[in-house]
C-alpha cells in the first residue's frame, strides 16, 4: 500500500461528505460566474440604454447569489471541517495503538521528539488539507477553467491573448513542485529533530541543572534552532523566487485586458458590458495565478507529512504475535531457559543460558554491569526475542503465548522507574485499575510506602510525575514495587528495586516478600548480597554468561566472583 492509498482509507469513510461539499462549491462557483453577466446586463441595458425597469431585478437577483454564495460557504465548510476532524482523530487513533504494539527495539530507534512531530505537527498538515487545500483548489480550478471558456464567449481574440500566458503559469508551477518537496522533507526532518532535543532537555532538567550545563544545552538548541530556521528559510527561498513569476502572470492579464479589451470597445469590436464581465472574470483567472505557488506548498506539506506518518506506522516489531497464540489466563510461574542467546547490533549479550525455576522460587541475579541481568528479564517477559534457545514458562515457549496473558501474569518493578502524572493510587493500581482502595493500600505497606504517602499533603490523592510533587528515587523505587505487587502476579520481577533504600526498609521488605514467595516465582535482580542471600538459587553473571550458581552457601564455599563481593560487602565476616 502507498502513502496516499493509505491516507485515503480514512477519508474514504467520509468522501459522501467531501463530495456533497465540492458540489455546494459548485454552487458558490456557479453563482459566482453569473455576476459578472448580470453587471454586463446593468451595463449595457440598463446605463446604455436606459432600461431602468431592469435596475431592481438585477440587483435583487445580485443579492440573492451573495445569499446563495453565503449559506454554500458555511455549509461547505462545515462539511469539510468535521471531515477533516473526523480523519484526523481516526489516523491519530490508529497511529496511536500501532505505537503501542510496538516493542523496545523500536522505541530504541525512533527518539520521543519525532514520534510526537508525527502525532502533532504532521497531523495538523494533513488536517488542513482536507479542510482547506481540497476546497480551495477545486473551487480554483473551477473558476479558472469556467471564467476562461466565458472569455472565450465574449471575445475570442481576446481569450486567445489571455491563453498564452498559461504554457508559462503551467511550467513554472511544474518546477515549483519538484524543487520544493525535497525542501518541506528537510523542513519536517529539522522540527523533528528540534522537537526531539526539546523533549529531552525537558525531561533532562535535573541532569542539566546537577551538571550547571544550561549554557552549554543553550548552545546545542541554538544548532538545532538554526537548522529548523534555515531548513523553512530554504523552503521560503523557493516560494519567494515563484511566487513574483505569478503575481507577474496576473498583472499581465490584467494589461492585456485593459490595452486589447480597451482597444476592442473603442473601435465597437465589443461592448462596454462585455468589458466589464471579462473584467469581472479576469480575477478568477489571476487568483489561481497569485495562489498557486501557495497551494503547491501546502500540497507538497501534506504528501510529505503523510509519508513519514505512513513511514512510522508500517515499522514491524521484531517481537510479533503468534497466529495461533496460547492461551493461559493464570500462569503457575514454572520458568526454563534453554540454551538461551540473543544478539543485538552484532554484540553478543547472552550465551547460551539455561536454568529452571520451580514455582513458587526464588531466583537472585548478580554480576558486573551490562553482563546481560536485565536482559534474561527482558527475555521473559518477550520484549525481546531470543537469537537462539527458547525461553519456557509452565512448559509453553513464550513465542507461543498470547501476549497479554503472558506480561499480564507477570509483575515488573523495573530499574528506571516511571509515574505517571496521576496520583499516587492511580500509579500503584495501574495494572489493576478496578481494584478496591484497601487493595491498594495493603501492597503498599508490603513495599513500605504506606507511611511516606501517608504524610504527604494529599495522601494518596497526591499527584506525583511531572506536574506533581517531587519524591525521592527510594519512594519511586517503593511505588514501582507496589504496583507490581498488587498485580498479585505469577511471576514477580524486581530489577534492582531496593537500591536506593535504606537497609532497614529492604529488610522490611524482604520479609513482606518472603510472606508471597509461595504463591509466585520471584527474580530478585541486585547488586546487594543482602537482597538475594535467602533465594532459593542464585546466578551469578558474566559478560553474558553464568559463571556461578547455587544457594548462598555453596557460592560463599566456591570462593569465586560471588564470594569475593560477598567479602567486600560483608568485611567484618570472615569467609568459610
Amino acid at each position: 500500500m502507498t502513502p496516499m492509498k493509505w491516507f485515503y482509507s480514512f477519508l474514504k469513510p467520509y468522501r459522501w461528505r467531501i463530495c456533497l461539499g465540492l458540489l455546494l462549491s459548485t454552487v458558490l462557483v456557479a453563482a459566482g460566474l453569473a455576476g459578472p453577466y448580470i453587471s454586463k446586463i446593468i451595463v449595457d441595458n440598463v446605463i446604455k440604454d436606459g432600461n431602468y425597469d431592469l435596475l431592481l431585478p438585477m440587483i435583487a437577483l445580485l443579492v440573492g447569489l451573495v445569499v446563495i454564495k453565503g449559506v454554500c460557504r458555511v455549509a461547505s465548510q462545515v462539511l469539510y471541517e468535521t471531515s477533516s476532524q473526523a480523519v484526523l482523530y481516526k489516523m491519530r487513533d490508529t497511529v496511536y495503538r500501532k505505537l503501542l504494539q510496538e516493542d523496545f527495539a523500536f522505541y530504541n530507534k525512533n527518539r520521543t521528539g519525532e514520534l510526537m512531530g508525527r502525532q502533532t505537527g504532521d497531523m495538523d498538515a494533513i488536517r488542513h488539507f482536507v479542510a482547506y487545500v481540497i476546497y480551495t483548489i477545486y473551487e480554483n480550478v473551477l473558476y479558472f477553467v469556467l471564467a476562461l471558456v466565458l472569455i472565450f464567449w465574449y471575445n475570442v481574440p481576446l481569450a486567445l491573448g489571455m491563453l498564452l500566458v498559461l504554457p508559462l503559469a503551467a511550467l513554472t508551477t511544474w518546477s515549483q513542485a519538484k524543487k520544493v518537496k525535497p525542501a518541506f522533507q528537510e523542513c519536517r526532518d529539522a522540527f523533528s529533530s528540534l522537537n526531539s532535543f526539546v523533549q529531552e532537555n525537558i525531561s533532562g532538567n535535573r541532569v542539566v541543572k546537577a551538571f550547571a550545563k544550561e549554557e552549554y544545552e543553550m548552545e546545542k538548541f541554538a544548532v538545532e534552532n538554526d537548522r529548523y530556521r534555515n531548513a523553512e528559510f530554504g523552503a521560503a527561498a523557493i516560494w519567494k523566487k515563484y511566487v513574483p513569476v505569478f503575481e507577474f502572470f496576473s498583472y499581465l492579464l490584467n494589461i492585456l485586458l485593459m490595452l486589447v479589451g480597451g482597444v476592442m470597445v473603442v473601435y465597437g469590436q465589443m461592448t462596454m458590458g462585455d468589458l466589464v464581465a471579462v473584467n469581472g472574470y479576469l480575477w478568477m483567472l489571476t487568483t489561481p495565478l497569485r495562489m498557486a505557488g501557495w497551494w503547491v506548498n501546502d500540497v507538497q506539506r501534506f504528501t510529505t507529512s503523510v509519508e513519514k506518518i505512513y513511514g512510522t506506522y508500517i515499522a514491524e516489531p521484531d517481537v510479533k504475535k503468534p497466529l495461533n497464540p496460547v492461551a493461559r489466563k493464570h500462569l503457575q510461574g514454572d520458568v526454563a531457559f534453554r540454551h538461551v542467546s540473543y544478539r543485538a547490533d552484532d554484540e553478543e549479550i547472552l550465551q547460551d543460558i539455561s536454568f529452571e525455576v520451580k514455582k513458587g522460587q526464588t531466583v537472585g541475579i548478580i554480576g558486573t554491569t551490562g553482563s546481560g541481568k536485565t536482559t534474561v528479564m527482558n527475555l521473559l517477559c518477550r520484549f525481546f526475542d531470543t537469537t537462539e534457545g527458547e525461553v519456557l514458562v509452565d512448559g509453553i515457549n513464550v513465542r507461543d503465548m498470547d501476549l497479554y496473558d503472558l506480561r499480564d501474569n507477570i509483575g515488573i518493578a523495573m530499574q528506571d522507574v516511571f509515574l505517571f502524572s496521576d496520583t499516587i493510587e492511580g500509579n500503584i493500581a495501574y495494572g489493576k485499575p478496578d481494584c478496591s482502595f484497601e487493595k491498594v493500600k495493603a501492597a503498599a505497606k508490603m513495599a513500605d510506602a504506606n507511611l511516606f504517602i501517608k504524610n504527604l499533603p494529599d495522601g494518596y490523592d497526591t499527584i506525583v510525575g511531572e506536574r506533581g510533587v517531587g519524591l525521592s528515587g527510594g519512594q519511586k523505587q517503593r511505588i514501582s514495587l507496589a504496583r507490581a505487587l498488587l498485580k498479585e502476579p505469577a511471576i514477580l520481577v524486581l530489577d534492582d528495586t531496593t537500591s536506593a533504600v535504606d537497609m532497614e526498609t529492604e529488610s522490611y521488605i524482604q520479609k513482606q516478600l518472603e510472606n508471597i514467595n509461595h504463591t509466585c516465582t520471584t527474580f530478585i535482580i541486585a547488586y546487594r548480597i543482602s537482597s538475594i542471600m535467602k533465594a532459593d538459587q542464585i546466578l551469578v553473571f558474566d559478560q553474558g554468561k553464568i559463571i556461578e550458581r547455587g544457594t548462598h552457601q555453596e557460592l560463599v564455599a566456591m570462593g569465586g566472583y560471588y564470594a569475593t563481593v560477598y567479602h567486600h560487602q560483608f568485611p567484618d565476616i570472615e569467609l568459610e
